[in-house]
């Protein structure tokens, strides 16, 4: 598995309001056109062997799109 040097963070800069140590919720962008999500674990269903739900909070996701220009 890659590094996170492999990956462009959107969200959750170190010196934002919502973080602490780097361990806050962000999104990356990986250089595939893919993301991945960096959250606090969701129980709320089983998913399928190998995948995972990770819950995010909404300005995380805002924040994602202007980082992306959308």
């Amino acid at each position: 598995m890659a590094g996170r040097e492999h990956l462009t963070r959107l969200t959750g800069k170190p010196d934002g309001p919502n973080c602490d140590d780097d361990d806050c919720p962000n999104i990356y962008a990986t250089e595939r056109g893919t993301f991945v999500v960096q959250g606090h674990i969701y129980n709320g269903f089983t998913v399928p062997q190998g995948e995972t739900l990770t819950e995010i909070p909404e300005h995380i996701l805002r924040e994602a799109v202007r980082a992306l220009g959308w």
